[in-house]
């Protein structure tokens, strides 16, 4: 009887240590509440953020089961920077903003980008505090039909930045209205006082799996004064798809125009008409050769009814052997994005963790060892509204290889959360 004591009475010590532990972790002290505000919910989930994305960068078998119930609201600190009013200073550290060129050769060598958004804004501010650098220079095309507080919201954000500014053409992100959108930030970034080398386009579900300085390395170890235009000649069940005209999106009313099922005519100029990917990487002689060529010009206007003409456009004219840059033949090379199609399940990848939406991957926690390992510059297609927790694994983990890699002092707001309860940190 006394032994049932004793073990009685050790259950009661330990249930009071756990109950103390808990009660800890729920109510930090006031020095740290004066380091780093904690939600409830985080902590109630114990060892998130880093010790959970380390868990699932590793792909331990547990962790996304886990992270079903770590979906902690990632969007309320960057809603409040950009929604309340203050100094850009204020904006740019507390949304921490790299401030300074992190290394000689990052500063030599000047990337420009043209980002296409219409949603998700606190998934477009960790995309562009991810790539950016002062050195660089950004063009943001924000979808006429996105809401006029998210527009506002993004024109906060942009004016605190010298280097970054909004399209100076309004366009509705559809059918060659998208095509156009880039050409637009094109023309704006060669107008501009910025120098850059190379101009990478991106969308609101992008997400860089490499650093700046990575991206430049892989531009100059294989591209080096090359355009990188991942496509082939059309497939015959492409081919279709620029023979005839085909809908085309009216913004005004939200609707698609009836069908014109005409046959077009031959491309102009003897084009051979190639398909491949709407994102690339070209060199900044290019695109002045695309926005004053006659024939770049002419096969524009021919693209005008095409079904998803920047599929076709820019694969197309770096076929031309006088194109500065061109690289004739290249078919798919070039590691521009890493994309989960559902065709290629089994065989290019192991699957969707998260879901298929129109057979593309929206990525889950489950996706991040196959993004980790992967070779390419950037991610499509992640979701934050849905699972916060995939893009903000990835951003620390960039993060951290950025700060690895600079030759620079690192200043103190660069840093996001460095320290949780468990004093751990994430994983290379």
């Amino acid at each position: 009887m006394s032994q049932l004591r004793v073990t009685k009475s050790g259950l009661v010590v330990n249930a009071v240590i756990c109950i103390f532990i808990f009660l800890y972790l729920r109510n930090p002290t006031p020095v740290e509440l004066e380091k780093e505000p904690v939600h409830s919910e985080v902590v109630e989930c114990g060892f998130y953020p880093d010790e959970l994305c380390s868990a699932l960068s590793e792909g331990k078998g547990a962790a996304p089961q886990i992270a079903k119930f770590c979906k902690t609201p990632h969007k309320s600190e960057i809603h409040a920077h950009l929604h309340t009013p203050g100094n850009c200073s204020r904006i740019s550290r507390g949304l921490h903003f790299i401030t300074r060129s992190l290394s000689t050769e990052e500063g030599d060598f000047s990337l420009a980008y043209i980002i296409t958004i219409h949603k998700e804004l606190a998934m477009f501010v960790q995309l562009l505090r991810a790539i950016y650098v002062p050195q660089n220079v950004y063009c943001i095309h924000v979808d006429e039909k996105a809401p006029k507080k998210y527009k506002t919201a993004v024109q906060t954000l942009v004016n605190c930045f010298e280097n970054v500014f909004i399209s100076s053409e309004k366009m509705a992100y559809a059918g060659f209205t998208r095509l156009q959108a880039d050409i637009n930030c094109m023309k704006d970034l060669v107008h501009s006082k910025f120098q850059w080398n190379y101009v990478i386009n991106l969308c609101g579900q992008d997400f860089p799996i490499k650093t700046n300085r990575e991206i430049i390395h892989y531009i100059r170890s294989k591209w080096n004064d090359k355009n990188i235009t991942p496509g082939v000649i059309q497939p015959p069940h492409i081919k279709s798809k620029t023979s005839q005209s085909h809908l085309e999106f009216v913004p005004e009313e939200n609707v698609y125009a009836p069908p014109n099922n005409r046959f077009k005519d031959k491309p102009p100029h003897n084009f051979t008409i190639y398909f491949g990917s709407a994102y690339y990487v070209l060199t900044r002689k290019f695109v002045e050769f695309i926005l004053t060529d006659i024939r770049a010009k002419d096969l524009l206007q021919w693209f005008k009814d095409i079904h998803s003409p920047e599929q076709h456009y820019w694969v197309t004219l770096n076929q031309l052997k006088d194109a500065p840059g061109a690289t004739p033949d290249a078919g798919w090379e070039g590691n521009v994005r890493a994309i989960k199609w559902k065709s290629e399940e089994g065989n290019v990848h192991d699957g969707c963790k998260g879901r298929y939406v129109r057979d593309i991957c929206v990525y889950g926690p489950g996706d991040l060892p196959w993004l980790i390992q992967s070779s390419s510059l950037f991610a499509n297609k992640f979701e934050p509204s849905t699972d916060p927790l995939v893009v903000t694994c990835l951003e620390r983990r960039h993060r951290l290889q950025v700060l690895r890699q600079a030759e620079v002092p690192i200043e103190p707001h660069w840093h996001f959360q460095q320290q949780s309860h468990f004093n751990m940190r994430l994983n290379r």
